[in-house]
């Protein structure tokens, strides 16, 4: 399988804590991949890391057999928290056109180009219509659609999402959701969430986080699973769904 993303003993800290710990990790193409875990797991560290945020204390990184600072212009971000002033006056296509900054733009103008791929992008996520709305009167959900657009319009190779459904009603989530699955037909995407039941239903499989990373390349949430990532006990329900054990997480 062609890696798109391979980490190599990763260990990441803070001061004199291990924040990350001897993290092996591929990322195959056209992956779709939920990473769960507690709060302070490392799960935001982790995407940091990837996009060349934070360095590293050891380890080995490539993004499409790139080093961090060469590879990371193939990734598009979309952050956990955008705090802005409402009040700010940027149009919903002002924000979406960002994602086409780069070194070429800071002292040219946007062309042709830049402007039908920035159209493209806010058809893709449903937007187009509210193009020039101020972005502070969308609603959260139409928001983040305009912050996945804006990632999108970097043209990457691969998504990285922190939490892109958090403080949103279910029926929007879905609609989020139902999004990536469309995007995932040709970006390769890594989204981390606390949503197991929308996780589980949308992403191809699972990872769970907690300063080590397990993988088994599947998508089934399990109770053994679930407590030895959140180190607590924790019962699942489940209506009508056949659950199988996974082999146990090996240290």
């Amino acid at each position: 399988m062609n890696g798109v993303i391979k980490l190599s003993n990763i260990y990441v800290n803070y001061g004199k804590q291990n924040v990350l710990e001897n993290i092996n990790f591929q990322v195959n193409e056209l992956d779709f991949i939920g990473i769960i875990g507690p709060n302070g797991a490392g799960k935001s560290t982790l995407l940091k890391t990837l996009l060349g945020l934070i360095t590293p204390k050891s380890g080995q990184i490539s993004i499409m057999n790139y080093p961090v600072s060469q590879g990371r212009k193939y990734i598009g971000y979309v952050p956990q928290v955008l705090e802005f002033d409402r009040a700010f006056p940027i149009l919903v296509e002002d924000v979406v056109r960002m994602g086409r900054l780069s070194k070429s733009h800071l002292f040219k103008s946007y062309n042709r180009k830049d402007e039908e791929i920035v159209t493209h992008c806010l058809e893709q996520v449903g937007m187009i219509k509210l193009r020039n709305r101020p972005i502070g009167e969308l609603s959260g959900g139409e928001r983040q659609r305009v912050y996945i657009a804006r990632a999108l319009a970097s043209q990457p190779s691969i998504l990285l999402l922190d939490e892109p459904t958090a403080n949103i009603d279910s029926k929007i989530q879905n609609n989020i959701y139902e999004l990536l699955k469309e995007l995932n037909e040709y970006i390769t995407i890594l989204l981390i969430s606390h949503d197991l039941a929308a996780i589980s239903t949308y992403v191809k499989t699972i990872a769970c986080l907690n300063r080590t990373l397990h993988y088994h390349q599947d998508k089934i949430i399990t109770s053994q699973m679930i407590q030895e990532t959140y180190q607590c006990p924790i019962d699942l329900i489940a209506h009508g769904i056949p659950h199988r054990i996974l082999p146990e997480h090996n240290s």
